[in-house]
């Protein structure tokens, strides 16, 4: 059997996430593509990002883009808790999954909406279970889910805030501040590696 401990290191490995998963970085790229999205790597979205890339490790899903969209999907309806950061990223990613993959997106939204997602439980205590463990608590099956009615209303209310959210996040993402500062940090960084 496997802990969520070792499914973790191998999910960094099989995706070149390096040993800590890119957590101690001070920048990370989203990628749309082959184009890159800096942002700082702040406290608060790598609270975050240790619980989504467990969600990653339960779900299935992969890191290529549609992927992350439908991740970022599958736990806005599976709900976030009183992850603000999580909360925001994950709608830029539903408002993408919209527009490129909007079935993918819709389907992973509503079997959320059945699951829970692993911001609910600890995390220290978590690593040491198994896998099938925790997807049996949080009831993280792979059964295609059928919509009902509310999924529907409330994805078309998620998709058209997350819209919002993804206009915003863009326009943060890209502003002249944005990108200065990582383009410092790169030059920095390529300078401290010669």
């Amino acid at each position: 059997m496997t802990t969520m401990r070792e499914a973790l290191r191998e999910y960094f490995e099989v995706n070149h996430f390096g040993v800590d998963g890119g957590y101690s970085a001070k920048w990370v790229d989203f990628k749309l593509g082959k184009i890159p999205f800096p942002f700082p790597n702040t406290d608060v979205r790598k609270k975050a990002v240790r619980f989504h890339d467990l969600n990653h490790v339960l779900t299935g899903y992969r890191t290529d883009t549609v992927s992350e969209f439908e991740i970022s999907a599958w736990e806005i309806g599976a709900g976030c808790g009183s992850f603000a950061a999580a909360w925001v990223i994950n709608l830029g990613g539903l408002a993408a999954g919209f527009f490129s993959a909007p079935g993918r997106t819709f389907r992973a939204f509503v079997r959320g909406r059945r699951q829970r997602a692993a911001y609910a439980l600890d995390y220290d205590a978590m690593m040491e279970r198994e896998v099938d463990d925790v997807r049996r608590e949080l009831g993280v099956t792979d059964e295609r889910i059928s919509a009902k009615l509310t999924d529907v209303v409330l994805f078309a209310f998620a998709a058209l805030a997350s819209v919002v959210v993804g206009i915003s996040m863009a326009a943060a993402l890209l502003s002249p501040v944005t990108l200065f500062l990582w383009f410092r940090w790169r030059a920095q960084s390529a300078a401290l590696a010669r």
